[in-house]
């Protein structure tokens, strides 16, 4: 079957509205979107992980972080009270409480601004604290949309976690500056950006997954499956990945290898969005069909 039907409805999928570029190549003009979805969940998270940050305790805000989840309007609160009598390092760690707590309201310009006063009321020798503090303020600025102000604020981070000595967290600023690099349209670069989280973390599927999205839309299919191959190698699981080799295979023309990986992506996930998507794409293929059997050998006439 012509690829062209199955392709359409793809760029609408993943990409913004634009004409299609050509049948052979419709990702060609198109930025990998996939790299700064979902960055509003990915802030949240990442925020709600700053309790395991190293930083000194202030007895005026021991309780803000544990409750956060249960009740993040009155952990703003508690946070912002211990601030008005924070002084010196409390004044971190209350920074940081107020950051969680407005991260999981959504109120993402409020939570950037925290983020960025607790990373300046660390010392300037504490290298790791600025660094992960500096991405969460970088992270909310990618939640607000504002990735320019994100890309300012993650800078200074990776040069603190390349300092401190952190390949998974140099790793993951390097993800983030991707994502704001991508919405500003740098692919080049992005990519350039994806590259260092990969050799930071070479065994981070996510930096590998990527890349290759990125690689599919610039039109460089063998190096997308290049690193396809390598993201499933990592984590067979997870059908996000089995998602995008689908893809990357369906665009190199090779429609029995894209079947495989959408049906792997819907085995892997039966609830996640990447297999809505791949069951999508499986019914626009239709059914599979056997080859046809060849003609028996006419007998000899005795």
């Amino acid at each position: 079957m012509s690829l062209l039907p199955l392709l359409l409805p793809l760029v609408a999928q993943v990409g913004p509205a634009s004409a299609l570029p050509s049948a052979a190549s419709p990702y060609a003009s198109q930025l990998p979107i996939e790299i700064i979805e979902k960055k509003e969940r990915e802030a949240a998270r990442r925020a709600r992980e700053a309790q395991s940050v190293a930083l000194p305790a202030a007895r005026s805000s021991a309780g803000c972080l544990s409750a956060v989840e249960s009740n993040p309007e009155r952990s703003a609160e508690l946070a912002r009270g211990a601030l008005d009598d924070a002084i010196g390092r409390e004044r971190v760690r209350a920074g940081l409480c107020l950051g969680v707590a407005l991260s999981d309201l959504s109120r993402w310009d409020e939570a950037r601004t925290a983020f960025t006063q607790a990373r300046d009321a660390a010392a300037a020798e504490d290298h790791l604290s600025r660094a992960r503090l500096g991405a969460m303020a970088g992270n909310a600025a990618l939640a607000a949309d504002q990735p320019g102000q994100a890309l300012s604020l993650l800078g200074p981070a990776a040069t603190d976690a390349k300092i401190a000595g952190d390949p998974e967290l140099t790793a993951t600023i390097a993800l983030d500056r991707a994502r704001a690099l991508v919405a500003v349209k740098q692919p080049g670069e992005a990519a350039a950006a994806l590259a260092e989280a990969r050799a930071a973390q070479p065994a981070n599927a996510q930096a590998w997954l990527l890349s290759a999205t990125l690689s599919r839309r610039q039109d460089q299919l063998a190096q997308a499956q290049a690193q396809i191959e390598k993201a499933a190698s990592l984590a067979p699981q997870d059908p996000e990945i089995g998602l995008e080799a689908g893809v990357i295979a369906m665009l190199s023309g090779n429609e029995a290898a894209a079947r495989r990986s959408w049906t792997s992506a819907v085995a892997a996930g039966p609830g996640s969005d990447a297999a809505a998507t791949a069951r999508q794409y499986l019914s626009q293929l239709g059914p599979q069909t056997a080859p046809a059997a060849s003609p028996a050998p006419a007998k000899a006439n005795p």
